[in-house]
């Protein structure tokens, strides 16, 4: 058993292929339609591609290949097999659909619309990529190894990778393509994410109330949402409290907020976002009302 997980670690199965492939050819799409023509450097290898294009005329599928195999080698031999198993096609088909998709003509020629669009329709790739817990390789792999021995936060090792980047469009272009350039690339990471979490956002909600019963109980009856009963301590008086904690759909807030002060108006309720939420009420369908 043990051996058979293993080598499903270093393996894709066919939609994790799938979502390899489309997410890539939506990206090499979005590269050759809005951000090369438009200079748009959005970070990473492409962004190096789209400055050495501009200055040296280089093909950027050949700039991206180029860098991506020795960057594949760094993968192997500091991250371990698993992640260069799972970044190997990525890396590769990402540059092929490029070069096979140069003959395309620019959607735009307004940089703020390139920036845009070209942003979400490429986070939509990556995110697509991301879905398959791949990557199209490239500045990533740096990033991963800062993370991995310098001990810095991956998003951090992200930012200081792709900032060099900008950095360098800084030294190539104008002010404003670089704006424009970080407006894109805030964008494609909000896509990602969204592809990644979708738009269902939850409410994960903390009620602390001299009512615990009450207030269960009203959710239950207004609501239809589950509880949960947590045991407490307060810190001022060190006394024993319950706590109570519900998720509701960002929609539900709302209700749940005014049916708790219906309750106990004097109720302390802490909201935070929970991005993604599975299991009876919003993955699985409800079966009953809860009593």
């Amino acid at each position: 058993m043990k051996k058979k997980l293993m080598s499903n670690k270093y393996t894709l199965g066919a939609i994790d292929i799938l979502y390899i492939v489309v997410g890539s050819f939506i990206a090499a799409v979005s590269f050759n339609a809005f951000l090369l023509p438009n200079l748009i450097v959005s970070g990473g290898i492409s962004g190096v591609s789209t400055i050495t294009s501009n200055v040296f005329n280089w093909d950027p599928s050949i700039v991206q290949l180029a860098f991506n195999i020795p960057l594949l080698l760094i993968c192997f031999i500091f991250l371990g097999k698993e992640a260069g198993y799972k970044t190997i096609l990525g890396s590769l088909i990402l540059p092929a659909f490029i070069g096979m998709l140069d003959f395309m003509e620019p959607w735009t020629d307004t940089p703020l619309l390139a920036a845009l669009f070209g942003g979400i329709i490429t986070g939509i790739g990556l995110g697509i990529v991301f879905r398959a817990k791949a990557s199209t390789g490239g500045t990533s792999i740096v990033a991963q190894v800062i993370h991995e021995y310098l001990k810095l936060p991956l998003g951090m090792s992200v930012a200081l990778i792709d900032g060099l980047v900008i950095v360098g469009a800084l030294l190539v272009f104008d002010g404003e393509v670089v704006m424009y350039s970080i407006i894109s690339l805030f964008v494609i990471s909000r896509t990602i994410d969204v592809v990644q979490v979708g738009f269902n956002h939850s409410k994960n909600v903390m009620i602390i109330s001299e009512y615990p019963s009450e207030v269960k109980q009203a959710i239950f009856d207004t609501v239809n949402r589950g509880v949960t009963n947590l045991g407490i301590k307060g810190g001022y008086g060190n006394s024993d409290k319950e706590m109570l904690m519900c998720v509701v759909a960002e929609q539900e807030f709302t209700l749940l907020k005014d049916t708790i002060l219906d309750v106990d108006e004097n109720a302390f309720v802490v909201a935070m976002s929970a991005s993604e939420v599975w299991g009876r009420g919003f993955t699985l369908a409800k079966e009953k009302p809860i009593v």
